[in-house]
């Protein structure tokens, strides 16, 4: 769900609904709802209840967006993903007694999305990635993009650059070990 565009609108929402933008709110809420619905259903396993707190939650996000910061390196969804528990988790600990599961099931309720700690990791790789090949020549940079992330072959690099395909792995495979080197740094 989060690219990097996707990671950049999210924090600017969040941001406009600090500043009290009621549409930025309802964008937010449009693009993260499902996923937090999904937190509240999976801790209380009742649908009533998660909807009230993910209500909740919308509301405590509309008074405590200002305290997101995109600084300290966690995602949005991150951030909003471990509000939602919490919300969630203290509505188990109110003591509903009409809830169906019990405290001690929320260990075993599974939560899909990867943990913080590995999403700060994966975060600070794609930081890094980034940072070395920009340090790449750029028609370089853009054949290890073509090949390995949009899934080109060399041939069809090769023809597009109007290259020898022998020259065009050579390019690539000299932009791998320099990318290699800056990343092992």
């Amino acid at each position: 769900m989060e690219g990097t565009a996707d990671r950049q609108r999210l924090i600017a929402a969040l941001q406009q609904v600090a500043a009290g933008d009621e549409a930025a709110l309802q964008r937010l809420y449009d693009q993260t709802s499902a996923k937090l619905f999904g937190i509240c259903l999976r801790i209380l396993g009742d649908r009533s209840e998660a909807e009230d707190v993910l209500q909740d939650v919308y509301v405590t996000l509309w008074r405590r967006a200002g305290s997101f910061d995109p600084e300290r390196g966690v995602s949005p969804v991150t951030w909003l993903a471990a509000l939602t528990r919490n919300r969630a988790i203290d509505r188990l600990r109110a003591g509903k007694g009409h809830l169906h599961r019990p405290l001690d099931a929320i260990a075993e309720a599974a939560d899909p999305s990867p943990l913080a700690s590995e999403t700060l990791e994966r975060d600070q790789a794609y930081r890094q990635l980034s940072t070395c090949l920009g340090e790449l020549e750029p028609e370089h940079a853009g054949y290890i993009r073509a090949a390995f992330f949009d899934g080109q072959t060399y041939a069809s690099l090769a023809e597009t650059a109007g290259a020898p395909l022998g020259t065009m792995k050579s390019w690539v495979r000299r932009a791998l070990l320099r990318l290699r080197t800056c990343l092992e740094q």
